[in-house]
């Protein structure tokens, strides 16, 4: 393929909102919807994408769609543990992916997506939306990478989560059963916490890390063993440390789905993000608090370009990998499983 070609992707498997944003960053960054296929025709999701794309076709059969010649993307929001074998398919078919977080939901998944994209040379891309779709968290980027903070010695990130909410799974009342199954989810450290171990890795530089701790409990939902409310990870790299708390507590009384906060802690200065709400009143989100040697600044991140989907675009074009460096992706995810295999578990979660 040849840098003037417009590349040409379809979707297989819309059981998660997240493809929403996934489909039309896509088709703005200059990519062709082509076709579409679910496992569950039934889910609100797949009928949402269906009513926004009329005129794309639906495939019945996934597996059909995948072998499909002239598509060169499959994205993917399909259950968890739907993704890697989706992703496996699609690679062996000689097509890009590009999977919702987590891309994977076990150490065999991840190993079969590794070899299947060292043996044919296409790429697999998980999309940590809490950075590549957070203006804020790249302005940070700028800043870090600037100098403003001297070197990163520490992140914090907090993801927390409104377990009613349903702008991450669609409408209709109540969740699907998958996400109270552990064995379709991955658990929390794998399915939350994957985002705020990517940023750990961006912010630091660092290539690899080690988990030194990590827990994941059931605290208030005893009537739903499968599903864990609760978890942390302790993560150290040779020079920074990261402190991962991730939940499904958010109250009713915030107007957004979580309180998405991110510290990073510098030898000459420290940033702070809230990514969607200031519960000080500012609106909006995209929060960026700065303090350096100089000053206190809360920082304007509305101008800030997202570049994730037009550089999928180039990296299908052009072979490379400019939105994300693979080595990441496999590492990220490799913590975020060694986190959930090595969690001590408390409450209803046992």
């Amino acid at each position: 393929m040849t840098s003037t070609q417009t590349p040409r992707f379809a979707a297989v498997g819309l059981d998660h909102a997240h493809i929403h944003g996934q489909i039309a960053g896509l088709i703005e960054a200059g990519a062709k919807f082509v076709a579409m296929a679910t496992d569950d025709p039934s889910s609100p999701i797949a009928a949402q994408v269906r009513e926004r794309y009329p005129d794309v076709p639906v495939v019945d059969d996934p597996d059909d769609l995948i072998a499909q010649d002239g598509i060169e993307l499959i994205v993917t929001a399909a259950v968890p543990d739907r993704r890697g074998p989706i992703a496996v398919a699609a690679l062996r078919a000689g097509k890009d992916v590009v999977a919702d977080k987590p891309g994977c939901v076990s150490f065999d998944q991840l190993e079969q997506i590794e070899k299947a994209v060292a043996e044919t040379g296409r790429f697999w891309s998980v999309t940590f939306s809490e950075r590549f779709e957070v203006r804020c968290v790249i302005r940070a980027g700028e800043l870090v990478r600037a100098g403003r903070i001297g070197t990163v010695v520490q992140t914090l990130g907090l993801g927390p989560h409104r377990i009613g909410d349903r702008g991450h799974l669609g409408g209709g009342a109540g969740r699907p059963d998958w996400f109270y199954d552990k064995s379709r989810h991955g658990g929390i450290l794998v399915d939350i916490a994957s985002h705020q171990i990517d940023q750990f890795l961006w912010f630091t530089g660092a290539r690899t890390a080690e988990v030194v701790a990590s827990t994941v409990g059931n605290f208030a939902n005893p009537d739903k063993p499968g599903l864990q409310d609760f978890g942390d990870v302790l993560l150290r790299s040779d020079n920074a440390q990261g402190y991962i708390r991730v939940d499904w507590y958010t109250p009713t009384g915030l107007p957004t789905w979580g309180d998405g906060r991110l510290m990073i802690l510098g030898t000459e200065g420290y940033i702070e993000m809230r990514k969607y709400v200031d519960i000080g009143g500012r609106p909006g989100g995209d929060h960026l608090f700065l303090v350096d040697q100089e000053s206190t600044q809360y920082i304007d991140c509305s101008d800030v370009e997202l570049t994730y989907y037009a550089d999928l675009v180039h990296d299908v074009q052009e072979r490379t990998t400019t939105a994300a460096p693979q080595e990441h992706t496999f590492e990220t995810m490799r913590l975020a499983l060694t986190a959930q295999q090595q969690a001590v578990v408390h409450g209803a979660a046992r």
